[in-house]
């Protein structure tokens, strides 16, 4: 048999010594609102003590910040070797893959930012999953027309959607790449045939789905050995994994969309328990789209992110403007009523996001979400003080969407971000995701599928008329990923992202508030205490915001939650000035920054 198709997982464990790691609204909640997002992190003492020296750094020539130092090293020994951006994406990403299967890999899609310093251009690429050609709008309706529940929806093949993030990389190496391919997936390979130590996080998230994750055979051989979840320390290989990554990188991304390869996926899909409806058709006719940049206007900067079907640019640039037109700059940063202007402003950004904003192609998306007429309009709504007691999509000069209504969908919270900056200036942010933690479920030649399919909203209609982001053969599903790289007067300053489900939007913008409007250094940013308010419930980071604020919050009216607010912002800001890189990642996670 080719080694390539060798897809037998093996595994070696080995237990490590302890040494070596010990208001009311117009907009209802999200079902995921009732749902806990992706565990913290279950680190000792040890561990969060060898990890947090690793959260901050200056650099002067490149850095590399992402969610696992495996990845982070990996990716700078491309760079120190000559490799640009684009180079040590490929890297990052299927080491990622690797060691933070949950997150993201290559059964998943992403949204990448690059800059290209040579030509000085932005451009945003879009490798998002396709719903299947064979899927209908009824996909997440049970018989008697009710929307499935999530879980009964996400695990089995129904929910999987084309993956883009294999395409999306060879699409990006391809324009800007300077090493060959196959080098950058040594790594990945070496990693995967070598094995790799089991973090603390990735332990704490199998043991959490140990149930689910054990519907699939090859999922439940995998994470659940012997009956057992993988524990910290254990070092793990994936020889499956291996094989995929070698014949990639002698057949080069495009033989992952064959007929030869993409069988073998379509098969696990159709033979699950919860069918789904993924072909090789799928595979053979999936496309990366380039799309322009969607850019705001913020005090001096322009944040640039990824429109639709992201909703994570539009968003954030709403927030941000609102913010800037309340005059929120007049309070200091923990303020209660400068959270609560920013809590209001990203309620009204939730309420136009839910009516307006879909796959591009095949819904109309209106072009004033970001005037600055309507935006002075929406923060017109905003009272110091006295929280919104009613939210609803706006409308700008009788131009609103009347053939489309709200549409909310159930978005999880487990997904990567990494940012990148090389010696020749190149600025690569981007946000990858195989959607809920873990996936499908479905593992196949070493890898999950994703559940992508579950960021469209289950409903096709209500009583007001059709949903845009509704199942539609083709089309990409909504999505909160918001990989942003601020530009000032030309020039990238910043490079920023997380997880985090439809939170990301929450995180994003906020740590930029923080960042830009405050001038906090971004370590104490992406660190500081969330806040989070998407449909009127206030909720508050658990044990880390001050109990005088929370307090405030519910004087004023807003119902409040202490839950754990588990981003993972990984932020590189550019000091051209004094050139320097300071890099920051979130300690909620197991981030790492690298760089020299």
């Amino acid at each position: 048999m080719n080694r390539a198709f060798n897809f037998k997982t093996i595994i070696t464990l080995m237990i490590t010594s302890a040494a070596t790691l010990s208001a009311n609204t117009h907009s209802a909640p999200q079902q995921s609102d009732m749902l806990e997002p992706e565990s913290a992190t279950g680190k000792s003492a040890l561990v969060q003590n060898a990890i947090a020296q690793t959260k901050q750094l200056e650099a002067s020539k490149h850095m590399v910040v992402s969610a696992n130092p495996y990845a982070s090293n990996a990716a700078l020994e491309v760079l120190r070797n000559g490799g640009n951006a684009s180079d040590a994406m490929v890297t990052v990403q299927t080491v990622l893959g690797l060691v933070e299967p949950q997150s993201s890999g290559l059964g998943g899609g992403a949204f990448t930012l690059y800059f290209d310093a040579k030509k000085q251009k932005l451009t945003a690429y879009d490798g998002r999953e396709t719903a299947p050609l064979d899927v209908t709008q009824d996909l997440f309706l049970a018989k008697d027309q009710t929307p499935l529940g999530f879980f009964e929806a996400v695990v089995g093949g129904r929910s999987v959607g084309t993956p883009g993030t294999v395409a999306l990389l060879g699409h990006i190496h391809g324009k800007y790449g300077s090493k060959p391919w196959g080098e950058l997936l040594e790594p990945a390979i070496k990693l995967a045939e070598q094995g790799f130590q089991v973090s603390p996080r990735l332990a704490n998230a199998i043991a959490t789905d140990r149930e689910r994750l054990s519907t699939d055979a090859d999922s439940r051989d995998y994470f659940l050995p012997n009956g057992e979840p993988l524990a910290q320390g254990m070092i793990v290989k994936n020889q499956a994994y291996a094989d995929v990554l070698r014949m990639l990188a002698a057949e080069g991304p495009k033989a992952f969309y064959t007929k030869r390869f993409a069988q073998t996926i379509v098969a696990k899909v159709q033979s699950s328990a919860n069918k789904g409806y993924l072909s090789v058709d799928d595979f053979t006719r999936y496309e990366v789209v380039e799309r322009e940049p969607v850019c705001a206007p913020f005090l001096r900067y322009r944040v640039c992110g990824m429109g639709p079907p992201s909703s994570g640019a539009v968003s954030v640039g709403q927030i941000l403007m609102m913010t800037e037109a309340a005059n929120t700059s007049d309070y200091p940063p923990e303020s209660a009523d400068a959270w609560q202007v920013i809590s209001d402003a990203t309620r009204l950004s939730f309420a136009d996001r839910n009516t307006y904003l879909a796959d591009p192609d095949f819904f109309d998306v209106p072009g004033w979400l970001l005037n600055e007429n309507y935006i002075q309009q929406r923060a017109a709504l905003l009272t110091v003080g006295k929280p919104l007691t009613q939210v609803a999509p706006g409308t700008f000069q009788n131009n609103a969407q009347s053939s489309v209504v709200e549409g909310i969908q159930i978005e999880q919270a487990s997904t990567t971000h990494f940012s990148i900056v090389d010696s020749q200036g190149n600025v690569l942010s981007s946000t990858s995701t195989i959607e809920n933690g873990f996936g499908s479920r479905l593992m196949v030649n070493g890898f999950l599928l994703n559940n992508e399919l579950t960021d469209f909203s289950f409903s096709y209609e209500n009583e007001q008329g059709l949903i845009a982001n509704r199942v539609q053969a083709a089309k990409r599903p909504r999505s909160s990923m918001a990989p942003t790289i601020v530009m000032e007067t030309g020039a990238p300053k910043m490079a920023i992202g997380s997880p985090g489900g439809s939170r990301i939007i929450n995180y994003v913008a906020n740590s930029l508030i923080r960042t830009l409007m405050w001038n906090q250094h971004p370590y104490n940013a992406i660190n500081a205490a969330h806040i989070s308010n998407r449909y009127g419930q206030m909720d508050v980071e658990k044990l880390k915001l001050d109990d005088e604020l929370v307090a405030r919050f519910k004087k004023m009216g807003y119902e409040t939650q202490e839950r754990d607010l588990n981003s993972g912002l990984h932020v590189i800001k550019i000091d051209k000035a004094n050139a320097r890189l300071i890099g920051a990642a979130d300690e909620r996670r197991e981030g790492h920054v690298a760089g020299d």
